[in-house]
């Protein structure tokens, strides 16, 4: 049951990922720009032939080959554990939803398409996409998790 919770969540979170990337695709020119709330956010389409930050900037195919190795370890370890906490049902599903987002884009068009710009103080941040904010949550729920679980244990085992 839970299994299919993390599925649930990786559809999900493919799925929106896609429709907004989709929307974003056929709506605007590589380039253009929307001003959301002027000086803070705005959708700027960017096509990134690399991963964060630009790096490996033309690595398409290492790229690929790189989220289909995560993409089966993960898939790979949600089989043969069992995963009961709430937190670690999100992040799997997070992950998961976020990495087969990015890497459809990869595969058919070459590129990520990125189009959320923030800018605060006046630095402007990488733009990024909803299949990155998901895997940086992911990432960061996981942390999360492994510290509590940490807790958790301590306090089992009677140590501070």
């Amino acid at each position: 049951m839970r299994k299919s919770k993390i599925f649930s969540i990786y559809i999900f979170t493919f799925i929106i990922d896609l429709i907004v990337k989709l929307i974003v695709k056929f709506n605007m020119k590589v380039g253009d720009t929307i001003s959301i709330i002027p000086h803070f956010f705005k959708i700027e389409y960017l096509q990134n032939t690399g991963a964060a930050f630009s790096s490996f900037e033309g690595g398409r195919y290492v790229l690929i080959g790189i989220s289909l190795i995560i993409y089966f370890l993960l898939i790979n370890y949600i089989k043969k554990n069992e995963i009961s906490r709430k937190i670690e049902i999100i992040a799997l599903g997070l992950i998961l939803g976020g990495l087969v987002g990015n890497l459809i884009d990869r595969i058919f068009y070459g590129y990520v398409i990125d189009y959320l710009s923030f800018e605060i103080f006046g630095y402007s941040f990488a733009v990024f996409n909803l299949a990155d904010s998901f895997i940086v949550m992911s990432v960061i729920l996981l942390i999360i998790d492994m510290i509590l679980v940490g807790i958790e244990s301590r306090k089992k085992n009677g140590s501070r």
